[in-house]
């Protein structure tokens, strides 16, 4: 049975890996695991391994521009060990939290196809049913607020992607939306550190009720 570390179910990003490797080594060009908690309180789902990041480190959000933001946030909050993810065996570990993506393999300009995004969905839907009530989960975008509810058997209607918005989701899981801290989206503002910190607050705080 094929697992998740060696799978290649999707003929375009498995081709695209090879071509990645071909030219780059030392990159992981496989599937990204989960990183974090096995029981985690908080589950950060994000798009896909970028291409410097977590498709060369093999961790997710691990040495490109969108981790610095999310790293140094849960740090902050006290989720992280340490501010910094430079590399998968850099001693970093997260409390109480874990990270996946809607989408495991990096995908060509960073845009899985919806048929890969389908594809890929029964992993996070195996990652929610291990989640106890009162987790909260985190979609780092609307790709990855969607892919949480098709792993729910939830209609992508039934709750509409917002930034700071919150969602009551079955068994007992609550979903909080954030803009993606991407590049574009931190340099365009259209995500401030502030935006981001606020929305973790929000988590942190309804912890505390």
């Amino acid at each position: 049975m094929t697992t998740l570390s060696d799978c290649r179910e999707c003929p375009r990003l498995a081709a695209f890996l090879d071509q990645v490797k071909a030219g780059n080594p030392a990159y992981h060009c496989k599937p990204v695991l989960p990183f974090g908690a096995a029981s985690p309180r908080l589950l950060i789902v994000g798009l896909a391994p970028g291409m410097h990041g977590a498709n060369r480190s093999g961790r997710p959000f691990t040495g490109d521009h969108a981790g610095i933001l999310l790293y140094e946030t849960l740090h902050r909050f006290g989720f992280a060990s340490r501010p910094v993810s430079t590399s998968a065996d850099d001693g970093l570990e997260l409390i109480g939290c874990r990270i996946t993506n809607a989408v495991k393999c990096l995908p060509p300009a960073n845009k899985p196809e919806t048929a890969e995004i389908k594809q890929c969905n029964r992993h996070l839907e195996a990652e929610l049913s291990t989640l106890r009530p009162g987790t909260a989960l985190l979609a780092l975008g609307n790709v990855a607020h969607a892919a949480v509810l098709m792993a729910m058997g939830l209609k992508a209607k039934s709750r509409a992607f917002g930034h700071g918005a919150v969602h009551e989701l079955p068994a007992g899981l609550r979903l909080y939306d954030s803009y993606h801290c991407s590049r574009y989206n931190t340099q365009t503002r259209r995500l401030t550190t502030e935006m981001f910190r606020d929305v973790f607050a929000r988590i942190v705080k309804d912890f505390k009720e």
